[in-house]
């Protein structure tokens, strides 16, 4: 009982660290081996590595749900992941993602690297689905309503797109480091910037529709096309600049939506629109 208190009086900071242990432990289970043997992971072990590493926020959004709410908490979850009545206008939003890489993806072919067009790959799809389904059940179901309530929805976002690129540090770090090399920091500070945006798009169509499906729709969309448009075999440094301009270019459509929308994300009826 004195635990469940605790985890009770700490429904934020329990969670994460359970997210951050199991996904991290995970990653050092099945990527270290092979980081030790000075090797990159390979393609086909992707699937297995990412199911688990994926399962720390999934479990642990779970486990708290419970532990938290109790079975209320995890009948309000699964219901908001049915929840698909949003109207077409926030089913647009899922597309910024598949536009803004192709408009990146045709410019740098053009300005930097021919590698860097555009092609198709289509176990992208799974990829995409897999990260969706599975890693918003904790950011978006269980993390960012219990954040919500502590600062401003913006700044909420912002805090947990950080939390979120910080959680991938130690799995990246052990798949990628040896095959980037010196352009590994300069990669990851792109894909960082580039999560945080992501979080601050995907908290606002959820405020606006309290639909768990549509945020797991967006990370899918996000991580899906990337992985269908986006070679997979590129030189580091194209890779890196990639993620780059990728993340300046998500991050000026996040700063658009908050103009637009302020502080809350959100246009209450009737109220004007504050930042």
């Amino acid at each position: 009982m004195k635990i469940r208190d605790y985890v009770r009086h700490h429904p934020v900071g329990v969670y994460f660290w359970a997210a951050f242990i199991i996904s991290w432990a995970g990653s050092l289970l099945t990527e270290g081996p092979t980081f030790l043997r000075g090797d990159a992971v390979e393609l086909q072990d992707l699937l297995v590595i990412g199911i688990v590493v994926l399962a720390g926020p999934c479990l642990a959004g779970l486990a708290m749900s419970y532990l938290v709410d109790g079975r209320a908490g995890l009948r309000d979850l699964f219901s908001r992941m049915v929840r698909w009545r949003v109207g077409g206008r926030w089913v647009a939003p899922l597309l910024v993602f598949p536009v803004l890489l192709l408009a990146v993806s045709l410019a740098l072919s053009a300005w930097v690297s021919p590698e860097l067009a555009p092609g198709f790959f289509a176990p992208g799809i799974v990829m995409g689905l897999l990260a969706g389904a599975i890693e918003e059940i904790g950011w978006t179901g269980y993390a960012f309503p219990k954040m919500e309530s502590k600062r401003s929805i913006v700044s909420t976002s912002l805090l947990l797109g950080f939390l979120h690129a910080l959680w991938h540090v130690v799995p990246d770090y052990l798949a990628n480091v040896h095959a980037f090399g010196e352009h590994w920091l300069p990669y990851f500070v792109g894909f960082f910037v580039h999560v945080v945006a992501l979080r601050v798009l995907i908290v606002w169509v959820y405020v606006n529709t309290k639909s768990l499906l549509l945020a797991q729709l967006m990370h899918a969309s996000s991580t899906g096309f990337f992985g269908i448009l986006i070679p997979i075999v590129i030189a580091p440094a194209s890779r890196s600049i990639f993620y780059r301009v990728y993340a300046v270019a998500l991050s000026a459509v996040a700063v658009v939506v908050i103009a637009r929308y302020g502080g809350r994300l959100r246009r209450e009826p009737g109220s004007a629109v504050a930042v």
